[in-house]
């Protein structure tokens, strides 16, 4: 057996060497040096030794190969070092699949970019039948494209549009459906089984070739010029920037690699997908993805922002107080989890309701084929529908989500906590009244914490941890484990009116209404909303949020704020909201009527939005609308840094992305201050603060910035 830091080999009598990759120091193996180096000599083995008559690589590890490294792509300044480095890599990879002899990957897990680039290099692919194991080239998701021959085996593998597909979407497949699709060669029901197939198959192809290796090959559906192909490429840009508005770069590349590749023969299209690659790596979009949502958000990951020196907790049984849709869906996620639920309601009527929300769930699951019945079945015994707060006893963490009124939430924090463990933590989820006011009704507020879900929970990744004024640390490192522990992305703030999340978020909603009130064409600004990369333009999305909770909250802080003595700043955009939604008695989607007219699943902006607000002649245009909506998102996020609201730059970024959709491609609210450069960015917010009025005024911490030629720390 010969052995190194990153593999073995042991070769047995038929000369089938088992190569088994074990990285140092990693939960996971990664195409760096430090597999490669020794994986190049492996190759030149494999090339000259004639004892040697084929290979099977394999992982000591749950999965295979994740990819590259990150950290290495993240160090490359120039586009000639990632020309280069790609190159290389193609090399070592055409020179394997090349050599004569077979090369048969055994995939007894997951593998993901450069990890399935090595497998489809090889002559077979044999992947383990786990419903764990994934396969895909998902680089889009960080503003890159496959580097190492993945857009040319793949669409040589299955054809020009299928390669579109999967490329472009970033799709992980299970092992069936790759199979399906022809990027698997068979599957293996166990490991042995699976070893054993690989080695068959090296036997019984001694001298292999790759397809796009073989006189008279043809690509799948055909190449470039068929007609079928031209359809597809015809459409596939538009279709892409529909969706993009062209803040991807990496799409119309993957494209281009595609469209180009199924032109040309199998090497001068791997060249064509270097340069591609290399202009990826090197853009400011993929900068930004990178930092944000691969370093940061790791660091996140691995408690970055949870207290240090607390032990670990694990929440055995949680009680939820409400089971509207917010409640309910925390039941699902807690259930989901394997948690013991206590799902409570005023009326046993309401709490069924909220259970049932969780079976409508399961049951598209199992209608997808994600889920079995009796998966749902013990998912659903865990949640226990009741009236009675007796039935609290025992809950290590009670979460309420009622409606936002102080009074009633009051009333339900006495009345849990009257049954509760004293040694149970007690969350709000709240979305903007403060928790230090909320943990006064509280007989241990060293106990109290906010947890601000996102609606729906089932499918929103984050969850906003606010620290009250009392609020241990014992208890925020319990309320950190919780939101790991069901699978949500954590971010910790402190306790101020809106927390952090609420508050930017609706410097979003609030600016296309004040477009809107200064004479802006409804369709100009959700027209904006959509280039600047963000989900949902902003009249629609008031829509969804609902005028009536906007009027709500904004009544609710005037009279906060009168009690504390200070008078409310008052926003443009108020007068729109309060004539829509007041007195035109148009409170949003639920209700049918908004901003938009709804029908169905049809929505069409209210005709009379131009009769109340008649369009300028002389309309701004898009470049002006779209630096509205992100500056003054951006801006109010520096000032929540500025204030001590938000602890890190890693949570600023990856709450604004994950929480309410900050434009991905910007990397975060505090990244795209980064990215246009503090001296830049005070110089348009001032231009905008003159036109628009002083919410522009760059924020004190981000003019420092400016002065002194830095950045928040920890951003790309």
């Amino acid at each position: 057996m010969i052995q190194n830091n990153a593999f073995t080999l042991e070769v047995d009598a038929d000369g089938i060497g088992l190569v088994t990759l074990d990285m140092p120091g990693r939960a996971m193996n990664v195409l760096n040096p430090v597999l490669l180096e020794p994986f190049a000599r492996l190759v030149d083995q494999l090339e000259t030794d004639t004892t040697l008559k084929g290979l099977v690589l394999t992982s000591a590890k749950p999965t295979f190969v994740v990819g590259a490294d990150i950290d290495q792509l993240a160090q490359i300044r120039t586009a000639e070092e990632a020309f280069a480095l790609c190159e290389d890599l193609k090399r070592l990879l055409r020179r394997m699949e090349t050599c004569g002899k077979p090369v048969v990957a055994a995939l007894n897990g997951t593998a993901l970019g450069g990890g399935l680039e090595l497998a489809l290099a090889c002559h077979a692919r044999i992947a383990l039948s786990d419903p764990k194991l994934k396969l895909g080239l998902p680089e889009v998701k960080l503003g890159l494209l496959p580097g190492g021959g993945g857009t040319q085996r793949v669409l040589r593998l299955v054809g020009i549009q299928k390669a579109m597909d999967l490329i472009t979407q970033g799709k992980e497949l299970g092992a069936q459906k790759a199979l399906e699709m022809g990027l698997v060669t068979a599957l293996a029901a166990t490991r042995d089984d699976l070893l054993a197939q690989a080695r068959a198959w090296c036997r019984a192809n001694p001298k292999p070739a790759q397809p796009w290796d073989t006189k008279g090959f043809r690509i799948p559906g055909g190449d470039s010029k068929s007609p079928a192909v031209v359809q597809v490429l015809a459409i596939a840009p538009s279709m892409a920037n529909a969706k993009a508005h062209g803040n991807h770069p990496a799409l119309t590349h993957i494209m281009s690699c595609l469209f180009e590749g199924g032109l040309l023969d199998f090497d001068a299209g791997c060249q064509i997908e270097s340069r591609y690659f290399a202009a990826c790596v090197v853009s400011q979009t993929s900068r930004n993805l990178i930092g944000t949502l691969w370093h940061q958000l790791n660091a996140i990951k691995k408690g970055q922002s949870r207290p240090v020196g607390q032990p670990e907790s694990t929440v055995k049984k949680v009680g939820i107080l409400g089971a509207g849709m917010m409640g309910a869906g925390i039941a699902y996620v807690s259930a989901k989890a394997g948690i013991e639920v206590v799902l409570l309601d005023t009326t046993l009527e309401q709490a069924d309701k909220g259970k049932a929300y969780s079976q409508g769930l399961l049951d598209k699951a199992i209608a997808r084929g994600k889920s079995t019945p009796d998966q749902r079945d013990a998912l659903l015994a865990r949640i226990q529908p009741t009236t009675r707060y007796e039935d609290l006893a025992g809950c290590d963490l009670v979460i309420e989500a009622v409606f936002e009124d102080r009074g009633i939430k009051a009333r339900c924090t006495e009345q849990a906590e009257a049954v509760i463990p004293a040694t149970a933590v007690y969350a709000s989820n709240t979305s903007t009244l403060p928790i230090t006011g909320l943990a006064e009704a509280s007989v241990r507020p060293d106990q109290f914490i906010g947890l601000h879900f996102f609606s729906p929970v089932d499918k929103m990744p984050l969850v906003e941890i606010i620290v009250g004024a009392k609020t241990s640390d014992a208890t925020l490192a319990r309320g950190f484990d919780y939101v790991r522990q069901i699978g949500k992305t954590p971010i910790v703030v402190n306790d101020r009116r809106g927390f952090y999340t609420s508050r930017v978020f609706a410097t979003y909603i609030m600016e296309g209404m004040a477009m809107l009130g200064e004479g802006v064409h409804p369709r100009s600004i959700e027209v904006a909303g959509l280039k600047a990369g963000m989900p949902m333009p902003p009249l629609a999305l008031q829509d969804e949020v609902s005028l009536s909770l906007s009027l709500h909250i904004a009544e609710q802080t005037r009279k906060d704020l009168e009690e504390e003595g200070r008078t409310a700043p008052v926003h443009p955009a108020h007068a729109v909201l309060v004539n829509v939604g007041a007195t035109h008695g148009r409170v949003g989607k639920k209700a049918g009527q908004g901003f938009y007219d709804y029908s169905g699943k049809d929505k069409r902006l209210w005709p009379e939005l131009t009769t109340l607000y008649p369009p300028h002649a002389d309309q701004p245009d898009q470049v002006e609308l779209v630096d509205r909506l992100l500056y003054a998102q951006a801006n109010e996020a520096a000032r929540c840094f500025e204030e001590g609201v938000v602890r890190s730059v890693a949570d600023a970024n990856i709450g604004s992305i994950f929480g309410w959709g900050f434009a991905p491609h910007q990397g975060g609210a505090l990244q795209f201050i980064n990215a246009v450069g503090p001296a830049r960015f005070v110089e348009r917010a001032r231009q905008l603060a003159q036109r628009y009025g002083s919410r522009f005024e760059p924020a004190a911490c981000v003019v420092k910035m400016a002065d002194e030629g830095c950045l928040f720390e920890g951003a790309a």
